[in-house]
């Protein structure tokens, strides 16, 4: 079977819910969730059992990393499509149309094309390839930030993405430009192969290129400096594309980053240019995501900022892209954020909609309010921290080991305080929900079956992979 037909698989499910949408006028919008939700769930099962051959498909590879980060996109859409269902109140909210259930369609049907997008870049191994998926991706995410219309910071979130999106695609064309004047190829097997080639003189403008693609990816995952537009736009998203951008987005990023990174290593002149200017990028990452979380008191931008300083984690594997486990230790903690970032979100969409609001004074006495829903958050801030028996830790471990590894002293500095930092941010809301009094009346928080399965499947698999991390690589390899 050629691994194509599961994209065009998950093309075709996002299309034709959109004609449901379209034409199915008298059906339940929560029934194309569900619709999705096992479509997903099955093209999962065809991923993961399935015996793939060769695509024939020049710069499209099916290896283990795109398998991994198919998997992951699928799996992140499934609780995307989870979050939405609770969250469809709001859009209705704010979305104006005839009938009631006006635009609840397209808000579960376009997660789905995003999907289609980013598998495509797991398997892009050429710089056109790259650029056309990455486009489908963020034109989605145009869509999804601004959906809410008749809410002003949704339309601002969705104004700041369009402009800076388009900006750092301006720098990633721009950069493969350069590097096809240079090396006449952009498959990036054909460009690894003719490197060792490349006059001195012409290796300028070849790291040039590099560099231009670098800023265009440092948008993507959210690094700094190019971090400027995250904390504004995922508190002013709807809450599951929040998610979505937070987890999504960002795999999607590092995906491109190991490709590139992994392409231009066959020149050492240009690979230790390549891996300093990671590093600095990591550096800054760490300090500026975590000092930024500290004093926040909205939990929407405090994970905002979290997953800035988590993106600083990330760089620190990629700059030790050397060491044998440096892919490893990328696959383990992009992992581990989904799982932890996830059930974050799907806890606040659910805690916003009884409390109104989604800073973390309404997470004071979720305890007496819901406990099951306070230990599920306490085990994702758990995990977000980097306590032990937690996919968190692993994820951590395996990326100070490639650190150390690779003599990256200064990272590994920077991220022991960092670490030291997230343990205050995070143990806030911690805080809140068992030590703080609730504001108002505490009432009990009810959720629903499907949500409640949801947030039970992330707790036990954060358990499961911090404990028997096998078990996790067997599932996502």
């Amino acid at each position: 079977m050629s691994p194509i037909i599961v994209e065009l698989i998950v093309l075709a499910l996002g299309m034709a819910l959109l004609l449901v949408e379209s034409f199915a006028e008298r059906l339940n919008r929560n029934t194309i969730a569900t619709i999705g939700i096992v479509g997903l769930a099955a093209v999962f099962l065809l991923l993961q059992f399935g015996d793939f051959s060769a695509s024939g498909i020049a710069g499209y590879i099916q290896d283990k990393p795109a398998l991994f980060f198919k998997k992951f996109s699928l799996v992140t859409t499934i609780v995307i499509l989870v979050m939405s269902i609770d969250y469809s109140d709001t859009v209705r909210k704010f979305v104006p149309g005839i009938t009631p259930q006006a635009g609840i369609g397209e808000f579960y049907s376009l997660p789905i094309l995003t999907c289609a997008g980013m598998m495509w870049m797991a398997s892009a191994a050429d710089f056109i390839l790259i650029f056309v998926s990455l486009e489908l991706v963020t034109i989605s995410f145009y869509t999804l930030v601004a959906f809410t219309r008749r809410n002003a910071a949704s339309l601002e979130a969705g104004a700041k993405y369009l402009i800076l999106a388009a900006l750092s695609t301006g720098f990633f064309v721009y950069g493969v430009t350069w590097i096809y004047g240079v090396t006449q190829n952009t498959n990036l097997a054909a460009i690894s192969k003719v490197l060792p080639s490349i006059p001195a003189g012409n290796q300028t403008g070849l790291l040039f290129g590099v560099m231009l693609v670098l800023v265009g990816l440092g948008f993507k995952i959210a690094a700094a400096p190019f971090q400027f537009w995250v904390p504004d736009v995922y508190q002013g998203a709807p809450t599951p594309v929040t998610a979505f951008l937070s987890v999504g987005s960002k795999a999607a990023g590092f995906i491109v980053l190991l490709r590139v990174v992994e392409a231009f290593q066959t020149l050492p002149a240009l690979e230790d240019k390549i891996s300093l200017a990671i590093v600095l990028l990591a550096a800054a990452t760490l300090v500026y995501g975590n000092l930024a979380a500290l004093p926040q008191t909205n939990f929407k931008r405090l994970l905002a900022y979290s997953s800035i300083g988590h993106a600083g984690y990330l760089l620190m594997a990629v700059a030790s892209f050397g060491v044998f486990d440096a892919g490893l230790a990328v696959v383990v903690y992009l992992a581990a954020y989904l799982l932890m970032t996830l059930l974050s979100f799907l806890i606040l969409i659910i805690v916003a909609k009884n409390s109104e609001g989604d800073d973390i004074i309404h997470f004071n006495g979720l305890s007496k309010r819901s406990p099951f829903l306070a230990f599920s958050l306490l085990v994702a801030m758990a995990s977000l921290t980097g306590v032990p028996l937690t996919a968190g830790f692993l994820g951590k471990f395996l990326v100070f080991k490639v650190a150390l590894e690779s003599r990256q002293f200064l990272l590994i500095v920077l991220a022991i305080i960092t670490v030291g930092c997230g343990f205050y941010y995070y143990l806030k809301v911690v805080r809140a929900m068992y030590w703080q009094t609730s504001t108002g009346a505490p009432t009990n928080i009810s959720v629903g079956i499907l949500s409640t399965v949801t947030i039970a499947a992330l707790v036990i698999l954060i358990f499961l992979f911090g404990v028997f991390p096998q078990f996790g690589a067997g599932l996502l390899s």
